[in-house]
């Protein structure tokens, strides 16, 4: 069986990369996946790897598969719905099948290693979460208000980069906790005070600077940030 030699950490691992992957292809990849699932083509699955990388494929041909598979056919439903709403259903359908995966890799663990898989997975974001840009506890701050804390960036309307420094370990507290639940657009991990983060100014996402190859320094000489998405889409124009 696949989960022979699964520990909790290492399927934990499997999950957050083909998290990652899910969403890099229904958010800084949205155009491309969206063109490669037309309604005219076979019955398609959206694959998240363990590598971080995506596809969308046809479904395996052994039956059964060796691993669980994802929803099959996504691509009928593309033309026939809104294309925010048949990215939610893709959404929903893929944090299903990571479920499933994990917990098919964690037939073998135990009562409490399976409960802490779960806890570990569900302390992240749904996929489903991160493209609606669903919040589970409280509304995501707004970007105007110019309070993010140590490490965030933003831009007034002349395109003059901003930050807001820990002042003290009192604001820098409340702070973290008010933005908590803003999530990365990228990878969709929660909002960290710790971490430099950088807004698009076209959809005015957030990202990890990390996630999108942008360092402090670096965003110092951007007068317009734009995301690769918003990037991919205006260079069509």
């Amino acid at each position: 069986m696949a989960s022979s030699a699964r520990t909790v950490e290492e399927i934990f691992k499997d999950y957050t990369a083909r998290r990652t992957a899910i969403l890099r292809a229904l958010t800084l990849d949205v155009d491309h996946f969206y063109g490669l699932c037309g309604p005219d083509r076979e019955n398609l699955c959206l694959y998240g790897h363990p590598n971080e990388s995506w596809e969308v494929s046809l479904p395996a041909e052994e039956v059964p598969a060796e691993l669980p598979e994802p929803a099959l056919g996504i691509n009928f439903a593309r033309d026939g719905m809104n294309r925010k709403d048949w990215l939610s259903l893709v959404a929903v359908h893929s944090d299903s099948w990571l479920i499933s995966l994990a917990f098919y890799l964690a037939a073998r663990l135990n009562r409490n290693e399976r409960k802490r898989l779960f806890s570990m997975m569900n302390d992240l974001p749904t996929v489903f979460e991160v493209v609606t840009e669903r919040k589970p506890v409280k509304d995501k701050p707004s970007i105007e208000s110019g309070s993010k804390s140590q490490g965030s960036t933003k831009r007034s309307s002349d395109g003059q980069v901003k930050s807001n420094p820990k002042i003290a370990d009192a604001d820098y507290e409340d702070n973290e906790d008010e933005h908590g639940e803003t999530l990365c657009g990228s990878c969709g991990g929660n909002f960290n005070a710790d971490e430099f983060w950088i807004g698009c100014d076209v959809c005015e996402r957030w990202f990890h600077g990390k996630c999108v190859k942008i360092t402090p320094a670096k965003a110092e000489s951007i007068k317009q940030y734009k995301c690769p998405s918003c990037s991919m889409r205006s260079g069509r124009h």
